[in-house]
């Protein structure tokens, strides 16, 4: 690559320039409305040849054609004049990489929905990199939408018109809504998990010291029945005088020690 990809070169209006340097007008069909077909046209690159593979390039030119042609605007460029100019901007850039070629005819100047010119091209090569082993197993989110393609009875799909894509655009936003829900229940999820661990565990403490407490009353309790059944017996089985003995020694031995 020959620049990073905000300085790329691009193919516009007959011209290799810098990206940024291309002007389209505000007022112009394409600006306000949409009004341009498009090819993104995948190119592959071969590391062991050293060389880049335009992905059926002419299948994809036919259709840039045909969608002009539906749409009703003036093509002026032929099938060799497309091909040179991304040749061109390609070799300007120098890539040694896997790209996607935006081919765009728009219908630039002032005018309306209606208008049908004057058609400009604009050829913009964007870098994707090499592809790797470990990029194919990351896999993709995706999920099924309740919005619909656009029907062939009011914008027809089979133009590939900058406009239709707003029909993606609803899609996707959709997508990402759903993904960032997913990921706020996720959370409060992980939360509600932590908070019920805790409780948990504080219940066992709670338990444990109140067996604890428990154990010790019943162990008090044992011992007074111990005591007063032990005080029964020696109730029954001693005369007065040996218990009124016993009671001496018995204090006797306190005193002493």
């Amino acid at each position: 690559m020959k620049t990073d990809v905000a300085n790329r070169f691009i193919w516009y209006k007959g011209q290799i320039i810098n990206v940024n340097d291309a002007k389209v007008n505000v007022l112009s069909p394409t600006s306000q409305f949409g009004l341009n077909v498009f090819e993104g046209i995948p190119g592959l690159w071969n590391c062991e040849q050293k060389q880049l593979y335009a992905f059926r390039l002419e299948d994809h030119y036919r259709r840039l054609q045909k969608s002009a042609k539906l749409i009703q605007i003036d093509c002026k460029f032929s099938m060799s004049d497309l091909k040179k100019a991304l040749i061109d901007v390609v070799r300007a850039n120098e890539y040694d990489e896997n790209l996607s070629v935006r081919q765009t005819l728009f219908v630039d100047g002032f005018g309306s929905w209606s208008s049908d010119g004057p058609v400009e091209m604009f050829v913009a090569p964007i870098p994707r990199g090499r592809t790797s082993a470990e990029y194919n197993k990351k896999g993709l989110n995706c999920c099924v939408t309740s919005w619909r393609r656009i029907s062939d009875e009011n914008l027809s799909p089979r133009i590939k018109c900058g406009a239709n894509y707003i029909n993606s655009r609803v899609g996707q936003s959709l997508d990402e809504s759903l993904a960032q829900a997913e990921s706020v229940k996720q959370a409060v999820v992980e939360e509600a998990k932590r908070q019920a661990e805790q409780i948990v565990q504080q219940a066992r403490r709670t338990a444990e010291n109140e067996g604890r407490a428990m154990l010790a009353e019943v162990r008090a309790a044992i011992a007074d029945e111990i005591v007063d059944a032990a005080e029964k017996v020696l109730a029954e089985k001693l005369t007065a005088a040996e218990h009124e003995k016993l009671i001496t020694n018995s204090l006797n031995k306190v005193v002493l020690h």
